[in-house]
């Protein structure tokens, strides 16, 4: 590998607002090798996500954030180029938190073995990754969802916003999804079989919830924070649940965070709105996925994956995120397998 470059996108300097490319150092190194019982990786894929916002702010959080200098942290999928470690041989596929790099050289601890041949790489980093298991984890624990009820679900057309509303179908549910404009909307109810869209940017979504949800919300599932949480809280059924997962309309403030003002809907309900970090999950995510990769081969549960081609072109693809221009689980390809 001495002859190989490796690319990798660092972490230059704490973000303000929205990430900007100046926010990263672009580095051609060579490509490492596995030393004792170790692997390389060949990255093909990237998993981008809302999450590597907040892992980029210094302060106490679920996680570290990613130290200044420091390869951008990112799930990846990739295939085994070298080993040293007898669990994983030459030619196996992996994914785990590889980085934003062409190569990755690992330890194997944290990466998990997937089969192409049961499904494309790329969906591993969606449905049957990390967005799927919190979408599974997050709904059926932490939103405790019975059959029947009414579930409204933000951020509908993203990689966890999808499968929610899905999983939440296929649980007998009624299911309003809300996105923004006519396209995602469209997505939502005539491939993915959603009751209802709401098009925040052209609906009054406070309004629309009346409409499509008139005894009240039981379950709504958080992507996005801000004014549609807001909304959200006012919509409430008794004994309702709110599964925190993401904020995203607030990863970019240069202001502080905007919190809900119509928290008292909790407590005139019964309600509870708790957090939920997917890693709490990690030992139980091969039942999540067995359960979802049967409902993929029953026709039950569909994923979208919006691929961008180039490592080079990270720091503007991470941006579709923020600006709500991908719909599916967004993904950089690397290189061919």
């Amino acid at each position: 590998m001495s002859n190989t470059i490796n690319r990798q996108f660092k972490l230059a300097r704490r973000p303000v607002g929205m990430v900007k490319r100046s926010d990263f150092d672009f580095v051609e190194t060579p490509a490492p090798s596995a030393g004792d019982g170790e692997i390389l990786v060949k990255l093909l894929y990237i998993s981008l996500d809302p999450a590597m916002r907040g892992w980029m702010n210094e302060g106490k959080s679920y996680i570290p954030p990613v130290g200044i200098g420091e390869v951008m942290r990112a799930g990846a999928a990739g295939v085994v180029i070298a080993s040293n470690n007898p669990a994983f041989a030459v030619g196996d596929h992996v994914t785990g938190a590889l980085g934003v790099q062409d190569y990755a050289v690992s330890n194997g601890k944290g990466l998990i073995k997937v089969d192409p041949k049961l499904a494309p790489l790329p969906v591993y980093l969606g449905t049957l990754g990390m967005p799927g298991m919190t979408a599974y984890f997050g709904i059926l624990e932490v939103g405790q969802l019975k059959d029947g009820e009414a579930v409204v679900v933000s951020g509908a057309a993203g990689a966890v916003g999808q499968v929610v509303g899905q999983i939440a179908k296929i649980k007998g549910c009624t299911v309003i999804g809300i996105a923004g404009g006519a396209d995602k909307c469209r997505y939502i109810t005539d491939e993915l079989g959603f009751d209802a869209a709401i098009d925040y940017k052209s609906e009054d979504v406070k309004e629309a919830l009346k409409q499509h949800c008139p005894k009240g919300i039981d379950v709504y599932f958080d992507n996005v924070g801000g004014e549609i949480l807001d909304a959200a809280l006012s919509r409430l059924a008794m004994h309702a649940r709110i599964v925190i997962c993401g904020a995203i309309s607030q990863y970019n403030n240069t202001e502080a965070v905007k919190g809900p003002s119509n928290y008292l809907s909790l407590l005139v309900n019964r309600a509870s709105m708790k957090g939920m970090v997917v890693f709490d999950y990690a030992s139980r995510y091969a039942e999540a996925a067995n359960v979802m990769a049967s409902w993929m081969q029953q026709g039950k549960l569909k994923t979208r994956e919006d691929i961008v081609e180039g490592l080079e072109t990270f720091p503007e693809t991470l941006l579709k995120l923020f600006k709500g221009e991908n719909t599916g689980k967004l993904v950089l390809k690397v290189a061919d397998a």
